[in-house]
């Protein structure tokens, strides 16, 4: 069985509800997982918007989370989930606002995607200093087994704020 990845808040390439986004309390979606493969040591999870700042002239790729060292053994992320609460072992990356955890669609512009991808690794990621994207990404090359990924979309009610 691949791996999957669902939410319990949007279905794929659904629109991802305001609760979920800075127009509302900007909690994290639930997210549930199977297929891990049996030689997965880790799994990290990377959540992007490759619209930034306008799906007309993007500019950049803005990250929204990144986990990594999630154990294999894990199956979900409940909806609105802190760091005190993540499986343990569990570490968190800085967001592109340059702090760890979950920031949600925020988009000043247009109809955004956001993609969640988890990676299953065949081994842990350990202490990345201030990881990001970027570093996260450096360390998983030549360990990733399999990749699930999901998309969702946002749109602000206004259309720009």
């Amino acid at each position: 069985m691949p791996l999957s990845l669902t939410s319990t808040a949007f279905r794929p390439q659904g629109e991802i509800p305001d609760r979920h986004t800075c127009d509302g309390d900007d909690r994290s979606p639930g997210l549930s997982w199977s297929g891990v493969p049996g030689a997965a040591r880790s799994l990290a999870l990377v959540v992007d918007d490759p619209d930034a700042p306008d799906p007309a002239a993007p500019k950049r790729v803005w990250v929204h989370w990144v986990l990594y060292d999630i154990p294999p053994t894990a199956t979900e992320l409940a909806e609105g989930i802190d760091a005190a609460s993540l499986p343990a072992g569990t570490r968190e990356g800085l967001n592109d606002w340059g702090q760890p955890g979950w920031r949600g669609p925020c988009p000043p512009v247009g109809r955004h995607r956001y993609y969640f991808r988890l990676y299953a690794l065949d081994q842990p990621l350990g202490g990345l200093d201030r990881a990001t994207r970027g570093t996260v990404d450096e360390a998983m090359r030549g360990h990733v087994l399999e990749t699930a990924e999901l998309m969702g979309t946002y749109t602000r009610a206004d259309g720009n704020r």
